[in-house]
């Protein structure tokens, strides 16, 4: 499977964020392959950006993998309940990351499913399919990822990103009519003028 190489999180945290988009996220479970494509992201720099954990370089326990080598999981645990992906980037010793914020599941969809409902397709309400994986926390849950992969190489065979669904042995194109949309951030309203910052991306498609 081709995926991303380290230098890919090397450059500026706002056009990863954006050069993600599209891409496919590979979670490797007991010898399964669950696949999906990333259709919205976050980005986070911590030397300016309010919303950011390790805002002003505040470096603590919980945010030191944001100081290491870039393409590593920043996984954290938010309001007792949910897990939160993220990926590190830019040079070490530049706190910054890009949070998943949502994706489409591509492959390994039954386990997906059984993973973050506890039931198979055919059991799934009209809100469930819609609302399948379009969340931080949902995506997580359908991946089974929590803090247990906090630090984990995106370079390794256990979670990593493909650039098309083509690398992982996928025929379907990537749809020709889809655009990226910028805006606020969710859920950073203390942020100050940092809930403005338009560093939140997603995939829009056009009619």
């Amino acid at each position: 499977m081709a995926r991303l190489s380290r230098n890919f999180y090397m450059g500026n945290t706002v056009e990863i964020a954006k050069k993600l988009l599209g891409t496919c996220l590979v979670r490797i479970l007991d010898g399964e392959a669950l696949v999906c494509r990333i259709t919205e992201t976050e980005a986070y720099i911590g030397r300016c950006d309010k919303a950011c954990h390790a805002y002003n370089y505040r470096k603590t326990p919980r945010t030191s993998i944001l100081f290491g080598s870039p393409g590593h999981a920043y996984v954290y645990f938010i309001y007792g309940m949910y897990h939160c992906l993220n990926f590190v980037t830019e040079p070490e010793g530049e706190p910054a990351a890009v949070l998943i914020r949502a994706v489409e599941p591509i492959a390994g969809n039954e386990t997906i499913r059984r993973l973050r409902f506890g039931t198979n397709t055919e059991h799934l309400t009209a809100y469930q399919r819609k609302n399948f994986m379009n969340g931080p926390g949902k995506l997580c849950k359908g991946l089974s990822l929590t803090t247990l992969e906090n630090g984990m190489d995106l370079t390794g065979d256990t979670l990593f990103v493909c650039e098309y669904p083509t690398d992982i042995g996928l025929a379907s194109p990537l749809p020709s009519r889809e655009r990226i949309c910028a805006g606020p951030r969710i859920g950073v309203d203390y942020a100050e003028e940092a809930r403005d910052f338009p560093w939140r991306f997603w995939l829009e498609t056009e009619v």
